[in-house]
């Protein structure tokens, strides 16, 4: 098949300003790559859950160490299988951070779960040990932390905690990639985790696409049933509508093969991605340190063990965060709020009765986090207008 156009030959625009997120450059250099990939899945006229998908699978259980890895359509219907693939049950309890992307407590409320929220570290923005244990009951089933914007939670503690009270650690690994502790990949320090390919992740599509993560076989077996309407046996490239159906209903969330071929293509430079991401990390630290009215900079935790961090948002806490995003959109600088409202006082989860004050530390990241422009894209140029606009608002010049 003929080669697929690039962006730029398809004609597209130029960004103004400093968007909150981009990947022109990213894929005007890797599209002779992308495109021999999208050309093999034209080729073989399997559009979903095909070859391409099975490639995937193995490069990513290669990177990362794990025993199963297991392609589904994104980040949220990773979570949902991997709960129910871990045997929790309508109910059951699973304590989560009320810090985190909503899909965190949310995918636990759909199987029928009840989510019970802990507070966060102040540093990490990860779930709080201590605050996790305060919530164990005897209902108490699961434990899911979220590993958010640069490093692990607290991994060795949520452990021992869960192994006292026999609880399942489960991993909302989503933006975890690249992350390890002691040399373990995220996503495998309990019985499983997600990794999430939406386009602004650390590895990113160009639409939805999740993986579930997993050294345990029952989860694996379970998972891979369930992600394809509770059907046994292989379905890669073989096989017209549904049969030899399992004892458990499953769903619909087969990844399709043009994200596969696109991760594949990006998977290569995963690693040099990742440093970049930490120069960049440095060179915001390095400017932004003493500008008043930052009140907090990303701090990487030193464990007793070695571990890895990702970069994956660079996010500070500031002063008066509504009026300076208000300033750095005037001017054409993208941000993002991670999370403005925290999720125990969520409309949706009103029935479990948690009001403002129940979990400080949640709450005061909500009003004081922001979020920069950060990717790969990203020159040192466009960040320094990102620190000048932000000195501007808090020294008041008009440079």
């Amino acid at each position: 098949m003929k080669s697929v156009a690039s962006p730029a030959e398809a004609g597209g625009r130029e960004q103004t300003g400093v968007p909150f997120f981009t990947q022109a450059a990213t894929f005007e250099e890797l599209w002779p790559s992308i495109s021999t990939h999208l050309d093999d899945v034209f080729d073989r006229n399997k559009w979903s859950h095909g070859r391409k998908c099975l490639e995937l699978e193995r490069a990513i259980a290669a990177y990362t160490g794990a025993k199963h890895a297991i392609a589904v359509n994104n980040g949220t219907d990773a979570l949902v299988i991997l709960l129910r693939a871990a045997g929790v049950q309508r109910g059951d309890e699973v304590v989560v951070p009320a810090f985190t992307f909503a899909a965190t407590a949310t995918t636990v409320a759909a199987i029928g779960a009840v989510p019970v929220f802990a507070d966060i570290d102040p540093v990490t923005y990860a779930m709080d040990p201590a605050s996790f244990e305060s919530r164990i009951t005897e209902k108490t089933r699961a434990v899911m932390p979220a590993h958010l914007f640069t490093q692990l939670a607290d991994m060795a503690a949520i452990n021992e905690i869960a192994a006292r009270h026999g609880i399942t650690v489960l991993e909302d690994s989503a933006e975890g990639i690249g992350m390890r502790w002691d040399g373990k990949h995220a996503g495998l320090l309990g019985r499983g985790g997600v990794l999430s390919f939406f386009p602004t992740k650390t590895l990113g599509a160009l639409g939805d696409a999740g993986m579930i993560l997993t050294d345990d076989d029952e989860v694996a077996e379970a998972a891979t049933i369930l992600r394809h309407h509770g059907r046994m046996g292989k379905t890669i490239d073989h096989l017209a509508g549904i049969s030899n159906l399992s004892g458990i209903s499953g769903t619909n969330s087969k990844m399709d093969d043009l994200q596969a071929a696109v991760l594949l293509a990006k998977l290569p430079r995963l690693d040099q991605d990742i440093a970049t991401r930490a120069r960049l990390a440095a060179a915001y630290h390095e400017r932004l340190s003493g500008i008043p009215g930052v009140l907090r900079l990303p701090t990487l935790v030193e464990r007793e063990v070695p571990t890895d961090s990702v970069f994956y948002v660079y996010e500070i806490e500031v002063e008066r965060r509504d009026e300076l995003v208000a300033h750095l959109n005037a001017r054409g600088i993208g941000t993002e709020t991670y999370y403005p409202i925290p999720l125990h006082v969520q409309p949706c989860f009103k029935e479990l009765g948690h009001g403002p004050g129940d979990f400080p530390v949640a709450e005061a990241a909500c009003e004081r986090a922001v979020a920069l422009p950060f990717y790969p894209d990203l020159t040192e140029e466009q960040l320094d207008t990102v620190v000048g606009a932000i000195r501007d608002f808090f020294t008041g010049s008009q440079s």
